[in-house]
């Protein structure tokens, strides 16, 4: 009998834990409800109605009509998708390793013990958060070719501006320099992190004769690269899928020097209402970005570097 109420004495002492830990995982549930429900009707839905639509042809009225892989088949001969992807590329290419440097740069400066340093630090990391339609309109009227910042300048100086936004040459070149415009974001992550290294590496590298230039070598950069490697990545995905520049300031133009891929899969969607053929874009974008992606995560075994291996 006493066997008997020792294991009844367990399972009373046990049950109160047990209902416990049920009431735990569903309050646990219950708070990430909002972020599965919004991933479910805005991500992972929409996705799996890409993947249908990109098999049949739709114009927003009449209903689907199933073509099979006819709007793939038609990727194959399409010069714009060819030349969108390339701008596209050209664009990410060369703004992400910009924007990359500077933010280092400005986040190293920043990093320092100088006079008003939050002003300075609200004033790089402020045009990050701004909208981007106001900031695209903005930069139009910088660029302007009569009445623009930049080709006031000149004139005064006696030099002809250039005619920026609408001249093949010069129009991707300056959505590029104006995308550096929001180089806040990664800098304040840079600066996280650089506050964040312990003070004893760079007193023991000064007691070792270090200068500068070698502890900022030596110990800052091999552990910031695990920020810089976020920094790429997240910047790589955003800069593929850029659209509002040029769709505000240049419209695709001139002469589609600067039609996105996202514009043009826009274009194809809202304009020619080919929303089955938009679909099957959407899908290439997305692999093309899972592929560059991947190449950056295999890539960064051999240049990011974690404190847990630095320490072996």
């Amino acid at each position: 009998m006493s066997t008997v109420r020792r294991l009844a004495w367990r399972v009373t002492r046990w049950r109160p834990a047990l209902r416990t830990s049920g009431r735990e995982n569903i309050e646990g549930w219950l708070f990430a409800s909002p972020w599965i429900l919004g991933f479910a009707f805005f991500t992972a839905g929409p996705m799996v109605a890409a993947m249908f639509l990109g098999f049949a042809e739709y114009d927003l009225i009449t209903p689907p009509k199933w073509i099979g892989s006819a709007n793939y088949a038609r990727l194959l001969r399409d010069p714009l998708l060819v030349s969108s992807l390339k701008v596209t590329s050209i664009y990410a290419f060369v703004r992400v390793p910009l924007v990359l440097l500077l933010s280092m740069v400005v986040a190293t400066l920043l990093n320092t013990k100088l006079r008003g340093l939050r002003v300075y630090r609200t004033m790089f990391y402020l045009p990050s958060i701004l909208p981007a339609a106001a900031v695209s309109m903005l930069w139009l009227l910088v660029f302007d070719h009569d009445y623009g910042f930049i080709n006031s300048f000149l004139r005064q100086l006696g030099l002809n501006g250039c005619n920026w936004l609408g001249d093949t040459r010069y129009a991707l070149p300056s959505l590029i320099v104006m995308s550096l415009w929001g180089f806040g974001g990664s800098m304040i992550i840079y600066l996280a992190g650089m506050q964040s290294i312990p003070t004893e590496y760079y007193e023991a590298a000064e007691v070792d004769g270090a200068g500068p230039i070698q502890r900022w070598w030596y110990i800052t950069w091999p552990l910031m690269t695990p920020i810089l490697f976020y920094n790429l990545v997240m910047g790589l995905i955003g800069s593929l899928q850029v659209f509002t520049e040029g769709r505000i300031i240049t419209n695709g133009g001139p002469e589609n020097a600067t039609l996105f891929f996202v514009l043009y899969l826009y274009r194809n969607a809202f304009e020619y209402f080919k929303l089955g053929y938009a679909a099957a874009l959407s899908w290439v974008l997305f692999l093309y970005v899972l592929i560059l992606t991947l190449l950056v995560f295999r890539s960064s075994s051999a240049w990011v570097y974690y404190t847990s291996e630095l320490k072996r």
